[in-house]
């Protein structure tokens, strides 16, 4: 469930987060779990459990480490389009260690099956037991790990963990060679997510961010949120409006109150903040309150696009209830 969430998050900047898209990874997810119990359940009957369990954990940790540079160039190699090209390498990526994992309970069974009479309880408590797994790895990662940790992080911390902890149990039930290979291939995913290109200057808690400077002008800054290109702001020139529907915005202001009067404003959505700028520059003394859900896109804004500490600008997010105080525009 944790890869499940966080390959949404991988396909975001390139693919968008979509409806289809959503319905597609669960599927893949699904898909990749219901081949992995077959298939490792024919595969407990063959083999001991006790030989391919650990270097089974181990290898999809290995594979885990691989997510991240498969989908981050394929997807750089296709920005633009090309989408179904990333959403298959996103689907190769994420079936295989999560069809390995899946393969892990019913060898688990095998395992804890001493006596026919006990099926039903043992069967019933480990699905019970994978049941709470999964729930708190999906409220772990949906309300914790993605919200204060970058998913390379995550996808990272997810493939070690799993690594350490398959290598420990080959080297318990079947010695220090049968570790190695897939060790070594899990520092090569490591090594491989370090060098691989990131989509995003700021992973916040909702969104891929980044800045790109405007080829067409040079004060000109464009902000990305995931693969759409969300707000316009001139450094050199705050009173410009890139956008059409920035453009209608200051129309109908224009045509309701004298131009140059102050006003105060009340903007749901900060973005880049283009708004509250243009407001600054053409309308001097107007004061702004921005409601903005993620945090991360105003720290990236005050970094970036001008926004500071000042009476003019005064930033709340988390729904409004959080004020972290007041930021100037300039």
């Amino acid at each position: 469930m944790v890869l499940e969430l966080v390959a949404l998050r991988l396909v975001a900047p390139y693919l968008g987060l979509t409806l289809e898209t959503n319905t597609a990874v669960i599927g893949v997810a699904l898909a990749a779990i219901a081949t992995g119990a077959a298939l490792g359940g024919r595969f407990a009957d063959v083999v001991a459990p006790t030989k391919s369990l650990g270097p089974l954990v181990l290898f999809a940790g290995a594979l885990v480490m691989l997510i991240l540079p498969i989908v981050r160039w394929t997807g750089e190699a296709v920005r633009g389009g090309g989408s179904n090209i990333v959403f298959l390498a996103v689907a190769v990526a994420l079936f295989i260690p999560a069809s390995l994992l899946a393969a892990v309970t019913p060898m688990v069974t095998k395992l804890r099956l001493s006596t026919l009479s006990q099926t039903g309880t043992v069967v019933g408590r480990l699905s019970a037991y994978a049941t709470v797994g999964a729930i708190a790895g999906t409220v772990l990662t949906g309300f914790v790990f993605v919200a204060k940790v970058p998913t390379s992080t995550i996808v990272l911390c997810l493939g070690g963990l799993l690594a350490v902890s398959g290598a420990i149990l080959t080297i318990l039930l079947r010695g220090m060679q049968a570790a190695a290979r897939p060790l070594v291939l899990a520092l090569i995913g490591t090594g491989l997510t370090l060098a691989a290109p990131r989509p995003c200057e700021v992973e916040t808690a909702y969104l891929c961010a980044r800045i790109e400077k405007d080829p067409a002008r040079a004060s000109g800054r464009i902000l990305y949120l995931d693969q759409l290109r969300h707000s316009y702001v001139d450094l050199a020139d705050p009173s410009y409006l890139e956008f059409e529907y920035t453009k209608n915005y200051g129309a109908v202001i224009d045509s309701e109150w004298p131009q140059g009067q102050p006003l105060k404003a009340l903007h749901i959505g900060g973005g880049g903040l283009t708004m509250p700028h243009w407001l600054t520059a053409t309308r001097p003394g107007s004061t702004s309150k921005v409601y903005e859900i993620d945090a991360g896109v105003i720290e990236l804004d005050k970094a970036e696009l001008g926004a500071q500490q000042g009476p003019e600008l005064d930033s709340a997010w988390g729904g409004g209830l959080a004020g972290r105080g007041p930021l100037r525009v300039s």
